[in-house]
């Protein structure tokens, strides 16, 4: 069984929420141990830690000056192979800098990048990049869209994995200088399954199994979904208590809409895949609860049983050579 490390410090909800999470996951027979100082592990395996990186610290910064921090301890027990994979609710930075530093890349891989599930109407599609690289070239969305095909082949079992671009039309010219570089090389792959560009108002539809874009879209776009759907369900919630016959309506759908938030619900998965490193890295939200930590332990999980990263170090390198530029 996995063993995974957990953060019991990072996120914006205490450690006693990531403690519950951790818990339920290990009721599934995941190997769970907690990294974190101060804190009840309640049976759970604990490793003491001294510091805590805040959320609004600086990533950089903080991971040289807590060495000794639950983030960084947990990211260095993955490069030390004490453990297949972490799962942290803390500072995205933080984790993208102690995962660079202590878990390091695989060979050939430019850039990580964070993979994340996007719950659409029609079968949840893979999101890369969703925040770890504001700025980035053509080939790194090449890369990108190979984490992707062996994220969505592994984890939501799809063989051959449709890719698509996003952009802001569905015609190959449309797009900024990188969309249109991309998309040449992307077209030009023969080991991926790429139908073109896709745009943002096709995600929760289903745009395609993957949608590759830069980390400034990506994180714009999943945050636009996210809000967009909290505040939907929501009104819609608001709406149906406000009168008698909207309680009453409200008993005959409750069935329907319950299903409807469980398919939606960003939680259902937890967290997301930081790609591109020599083990497994799950970020979660920073609010999340218990439920969505506990989703996240198991996301990260099942990444180690398929062997997410392995197939990563086998595919990555030898896809990309070509599209890197000459030194």
């Amino acid at each position: 069984m996995p063993r995974i490390a957990v953060d019991a410090m990072g996120g914006d909800c205490g450690p006693e929420v990531v403690i519950e999470g951790a818990l339920e996951a290990a009721a599934d027979g995941i190997d769970v141990v907690l990294y974190g100082g101060g804190i009840d592990a309640r049976g759970l395996d604990l490793v003491e830690t001294r510091e805590v990186i805040a959320m609004d610290e600086k990533p950089a910064d903080a991971v040289r000056a807590k060495p000794e921090s639950s983030l960084v301890a947990a990211n260095r027990a993955v490069g030390d192979g004490e453990a297949d994979a972490i799962v942290s609710a803390g500072n995205t930075g933080a984790m993208l800098a102690a995962g660079l530093l202590h878990i390091r890349r695989l060979p050939g891989v430019m850039r990580p990048a964070i993979a994340v599930v996007i719950p659409a109407r029609y079968g949840a599609s893979v999101l890369i990049d969703a925040g770890a690289n504001a700025d980035a070239r053509p080939e790194h969305l090449l890369q990108f869209a190979h984490m992707g095909a062996v994220f969505a082949a592994e984890v939501l079992e799809r063989p051959r994995p449709v890719v698509r671009l996003l952009s802001i039309g569905e015609e190959p010219e449309k797009g900024n200088q990188l969309t249109l570089e991309a998309h040449e090389l992307l077209a030009e792959d023969p080991a991926l399954d790429f139908q073109g560009n896709t745009e943002a108002r096709q995600l929760l539809r289903f745009a395609g199994d993957v949608i590759v874009c830069d980390g400034f879209t990506g994180n714009v776009a999943l945050k636009l979904l996210e809000g967009t759907i909290a505040e939907v369900l929501d009104a819609l919630r608001e709406e149906v208590a406000s009168t008698t016959r909207g309680k009453l309506g409200g008993l005959l759908i409750r069935h329907a809409a319950r299903g409807m938030r469980a398919r939606l619900d960003p939680e259902t998965y937890g967290g997301a895949y930081l790609l591109g490193l020599r083990g497994l890295s799950v970020i979660a939200h920073g609010n999340s609860s218990a439920k969505a930590i506990a989703n996240a332990v198991r996301l990260a999980a099942r990444g180690v049983e398929h062997g997410v990263v392995d197939r990563l170090a086998h595919r990555v390198p030898d896809r990309v050579a070509s599209a890197r530029p000459a030194s």
